[in-house]
């Protein structure tokens, strides 16, 4: 995947430690790639709330680490990494509410809210006053003007009132709260680290810290967490069947995360393996470039199936950092070289199979074929390990309305003549979910969500 679709968002907790801060601080390091544009903890120190936000990555601050600690005392804590889904992109969560009944609490979410604007409208209407167009607020203002009797009752009351796709961890004074939605699109992990517990949208940030994977939370499964560091599980909704976004094993995961007992990098391979099977390589191909870093592990497997050799034909310069920059046109036509160069020795003359994992709009993928011809490649075969994308996606992906898709307007043809390639496939759909769960596709009750490929959303959109 190029710069063309992003991440949802990352959400991470800890209680009862002592380096809570220290660890949050980590665990949403290592979760970084669900979202660069801010990030946030807010701790408790068993009496009061502490926040702290910042615009930029987590990397940023690692040299104020100290500073930020004396700035949030307490051993438990909440953290978010945000790339924005809905609302600006300027924000940063945990959201932080207030209720004279339950006290100072907040909020951090990865997901999106579906219909929610008609709730919006209502808070509004009732006197709620909105900081951002971030959805998350409205689970604040839900729960602060719940009329159950404790935190706990108000969270789930809030819930109970929005639909859409959310992991959610929560905090007060004295509780930390995790929960999936009902049918699961978005993932949430639970581990251990000595006697406290840990909340994480990944495996990768529970090993950052050294901490223990214990389980998957479950779709619709709601965790309490007490200061005594004691653990609870409550199924308060209405069970849907499980839709967990099957796009997490084609790029959002790290490689190095575990999802439902798999290895995502060893599922990436499987993918390009069927990717062989279905789409073999040509006979006068030299070799399997991917195009890094996303579509390294499927060009593993793509290229133990095939015995043609796999090489770093594109270096990838992970230093640029994120830039400011107004696109200009002149910015435009050097932002693929700031990212990308060709490795122009093992290239020139060759014929070539690229692999990348998926195409959004095709407009960058473009940039990275002529770039490949300049540098003197023969043919480009372009191989995609994963299906079509044609819809767009309301669960907390940033994709594209359909417009903006290349294959939901574009024949395979089509599309071959307009990246300037030789040749163009895609995965088939009973192909990934070959690759990912040794079954091919239900038509009738889908084993995962993939809406944007198929069209068929799990929720109400």
């Amino acid at each position: 995947m190029l710069d063309e679709v992003h991440e949802e968002c990352g959400v991470f907790s800890i209680n009862c430690n002592e380096n809570a801060i220290f660890n949050s601080i980590l665990g949403l390091h290592a979760l970084q790639h669900r979202g660069q544009e801010s990030f946030g903890i807010v701790a408790s120190d068993n009496s009061k709330l502490h926040s702290y936000h910042f615009q930029g990555q987590v990397s940023s601050v690692f040299d104020d680490v100290e500073e930020i600690r004396k700035s949030l005392p307490g051993n438990h804590a909440i953290g978010h990494v945000r790339y924005a889904t809905s609302g600006s992109k300027l924000g940063a969560q945990p959201i932080s509410g207030n209720s004279e009944k339950f006290g100072d609490f907040a909020v951090a979410h990865n997901g999106n809210l579906i219909n929610v604007s008609s709730t919006r409208e209502q808070l509004i209407e009732q006197g709620y006053v909105f900081q951002s167009d971030i959805d998350t607020e409205v689970i604040v203002h839900l729960i602060a003007g719940s009329t159950k009797g404790n935190f706990l009752e108000g969270f789930i009351d809030a819930l109970k009132q929005i639909n859409g796709a959310y992991s959610l961890v929560a905090i007060n004074q004295e509780t930390i709260i995790g929960v999936r939605d009902p049918a699961g699109i978005r993932p949430l992990v639970l581990g251990k680290l000595g006697d406290s517990y840990v909340l994480a949208s990944e495996t990768c940030a529970l090993d950052i810290i050294n901490a223990e994977f214990v389980r998957e939370i479950q779709p619709g499964e709601l965790v309490v967490i007490n200061p005594d560091g004691e653990l609870t599980s409550v199924f308060p909704f209405v069970q849907q069947k499980s839709s967990f976004c099957i796009f997490e094993y084609v790029y959002f995961s790290r490689p190095d995360s575990i999802m439902e007992n798999r290895s995502i990098y060893d599922t990436r391979k499987e993918i390009g393996k069927t990717l062989a099977q279905e789409s073999p390589p040509q006979n006068n191909i030299d070799m399997i470039v991917p195009i890094p870093d996303s579509g390294i592990p499927a060009a593993i497997g793509y290229a133990e199936h095939s015995g043609l050799p796999m090489e770093l034909g594109i270096i990838r310069n992970h230093y640029i950092g994120r830039t400011f920059i107004q696109p200009t046109a002149e910015v435009r036509k050097v932002r693929i070289k700031l990212k990308f160069d060709a490795n122009k020795h093992i290239l020139k003359g060759k014929n070539i199979i690229l692999i990348d994992d998926s195409i959004v709009r095709g407009s960058t993928l473009r940039n990275v074929v002529v770039m490949l011809k300049n540098a003197g490649v023969g043919e480009i075969h372009l191989k995609i390990s994963s299906p079509t994308i044609k819809y767009s996606c309301f669960y907390g992906i940033d994709t594209p309305d359909c417009k903006d898709l290349i294959a939901a307007n574009q024949s395979i043809e089509e599309m071959t003549k307009s990246i300037c390639v030789d040749s163009l496939a895609f995965l088939s759909v009973d192909g990934l979910y070959q690759a990912v769960k040794g079954e091919t596709r239900n038509d009738t009750v889908p084993q995962y969500c993939d809406a944007c490929f198929t069209g068929n959303y799990p929720i109400g959109k």
